[in-house]
């Protein structure tokens, strides 16, 4: 039987017992070296003081002496560590201080889009005296993700943070650091994503027709409709379905309402009345904002969750619905192998790659393993990267449709030219509608879903972009960051119109002018061994439910004030890193990109001769 795992909190702090015990143990062993060799007996007082300062003072010159020593091998190696952003206060608290405040006001990364412009695009953000190193810069990310991967991992604390969650999944797993941990699930799920399957649109049709026949039902109440809870429903039950075979019709649950909508049923209200089509959804959200939030407090999270797991409490109504359906398909499994009096050749060695088209994910797992935990880890991990990575491109494609009619108006001409104003769209007709994928991309671009990082695992140098300057040292075990958001934005990358919505960027000259000669300026996706293998999906998910949407409404009209809650303050609807000079959407991120408080919009029907 298993040990009883300890909390959060009290395993934080074993884990700190040495730290914790070694500074007054040195005091103890000087003190009594005093009192035996020399005949010294300090009084009461000076060693409580001793006992007290030991801590603070072993923590000082333990920092002293990092900095030192790191300085010291930048130095002989002629390099220097990147210039680190100025602040007042011991470990940066200023800065995370002003981090805070601007975060509710602010736009989303202004601090970092300052410090870009003052420091350049690399820099040092020393947070509680450790160095992060911030970059935008393509070719460094470039080494991180393709030329030096092997020399970089997501890191112990990120891991660690996820663990709940995700457990190891292929995402919460670290090519670096276990290599052939990270291959094991990649090979597992990469057959799976290797090619198109008519099952897959079967899935967006199903559920992608749900979801408009509830838009389409809301608005001929004359009530707005939260376009993002819409979506997230939509990409949900999609990705359930696909990975399990069963989805958690969450489309079932009735859509909210604005807050100054006047109607006598205010539904999706407390927690008492969630409907049960929503139990999975929001325990699922619930569950990544607290995985979120544990990052704020870097390696101390342990201590706000001292007595308890607060991922955990949310994962009840997860793991009602996934446990079942895993030990069903383990049991189908094994059923069929003792029928079958083993597994036959079929099934063995290049077999586990045969995908059926009309298998699950789950079903083509249980050939790999009959390990529980993992095959949940990994469905929970593709869950994630299914759903609320497309649920955010779709969010923010609407609102860049509502705010540039004229880009509607082509992308609608295009579907109806090339689908038709009803029929079920194919992988050719996907493949075919250019304008929609330079569409895409443009979202993708502006309002990418993830903010990036890796850790350095041994010292490595990066060359400097800017000739005669020395090159760029990065100690070992030192959190390497990177914006892409940021990095989509820059002028000198993309050309002066970068903060402008122009999905034509992707089709004219300028793809071959800015994108072709360094293709790694643009990484919705990521890159590398660590690429997402389910990007062909997305792209076709995200073109299906747009297609659908654009053959039923012919316009969408931003109405955030419809939900007071929705409109983003002036300093960020004004802020100079807005798209176009205003978003009357504010933009939030917790794992991945969201609008916070939903996206209000009004749509036309579409009239068809």
């Amino acid at each position: 039987m298993a040990a009883p795992s300890l909390p959060p909190g009290p395993r934080y702090l074993v884990s700190q017992l040495p730290n914790v015990l070694t500074p007054p143990a040195i005091v103890y062993v000087l003190s009594y070296l005093a009192h035996q060799r020399l005949h010294l007996s300090p009084p009461t007082w000076l060693l409580a003081l001793a006992y007290l300062l030991s801590w603070p003072l072993a923590f000082t010159a333990f920092v002293q002496w990092h900095d030192y020593s790191n300085a010291r091998r930048a130095r002989a190696q002629g390099t220097v560590i990147p210039r680190a952003v100025e602040h007042k206060w011991p470990g940066s608290i200023d800065l995370l201080r002003r981090i805070f405040a601007l975060d509710k006001t602010r736009y989303m990364g202004h601090s970092l889009y300052q410090w870009t412009e003052e420091y350049g695009n690399i820099y040092n953000f020393r947070v509680m005296f450790e160095d992060r190193i911030m970059t935008i810069e393509p070719e460094y990310i470039k080494l991180m993700l393709a030329a030096d991967f092997p020399h970089y991992e997501k890191g112990p604390l990120l891991s660690q943070q996820l663990y709940t969650l995700l457990g190891h999944g292929v995402f919460n797993s670290d090519g670096s650091r276990s290599t052939n941990h990270a291959r094991f699930h990649r090979t597992m799920t990469r057959p799976f994503f290797s090619r198109d399957r008519i099952t897959h649109f079967d899935i967006f049709d199903r559920h992608a027709e749900h979801a408009l026949d509830k838009v389409a039902a809301r608005l001929r109440e004359g009530i707005p409709v939260d376009w993002q809870d819409v979506v997230s429903r939509f990409t949900m039950d999609s990705a359930t379905e696909f990975l399990f075979g069963k989805d958690v019709r969450s489309l079932d649950a009735p859509l909210p309402y604005p807050s100054t909508a006047r109607t006598p049923f205010m539904e999706g209200g407390t927690a008492e009345q969630v409907h049960p089509a929503d139990r999975f959804v929001r325990a699922f959200q619930d569950a990544l904002e607290a995985t979120a939030i544990r990052g704020r407090f870097l390696q101390s999270w342990p201590l706000f969750e001292f007595w308890g797991d607060k991922v955990k409490r949310y994962l009840k109504a997860v793991d009602e619905f996934i446990d079942p359906i895993v030990e069903e398909a383990l049991k189908h499994r094994a059923e069929k192998v003792g029928q079958s009096g083993g597994l036959s050749g079929s099934e063995m060695g290049e077999g586990k790659d045969q995908v059926r088209d009309d298998e699950t994910l789950l079903e083509h797992l249980v050939k790999y393993t009959d390990d529980h935990k993992v095959i949940k880890d990994e469905t929970l991990n593709i869950l994630l990267a299914g759903r609320d990575t497309t649920s955010c491109t779709l969010t923010f494609a609407v609102y860049a449709l509502a705010e540039h009619p004229d880009v509607m108006e082509r992308l609608r001409a295009e579907v109806l030219s090339v689908v038709g104003p009803s029929q079920r769209p194919t992988y050719d007709n996907v493949r075919e509608m250019k304008y929609m994928r330079a569409f895409i991309n443009e979202v993708l671009r502006l309002w990418p879903p993830v903010y990036l990082r890796r850790c350095s695992i041994e010292p490595m140098t990066w060359k400097s972009m800017h000739p005669g300057e020395p090159d760029i040292y990065i100690p070992p075990r030192t959190r390497c960051l990177y914006s892409v958001l940021i990095m989509h934005r820059r002028k000198d990358l993309w050309g002066p119109d970068a903060m402008m919505f122009d999905p034509n960027r992707f089709l004219d000259e300028r793809v071959q002018k800015y994108l072709v000669p360094n293709p790694f300026i643009f990484l919705p996706f990521n890159a590398g061994p660590r690429i997402c293998l389910g990007q062909q999906f997305a792209y076709n998910e995200i073109s299906f439910m747009l297609t659908r949407l654009l053959q039923r409404f012919s316009s969408i009209a931003l109405r955030q004030d419809a939900h007071p809650a929705a409109v983003p303050p002036p300093g960020v609807e004004r802020s100079p890193y807005a798209v176009d000079g205003r978003e009357r959407v504010w933009m939030r991120s917790h794992l991945t990109t969201y609008a916070k408080n939903g996206l209000w919009v009004e749509m036309e029907e579409a009239v068809h001769d």
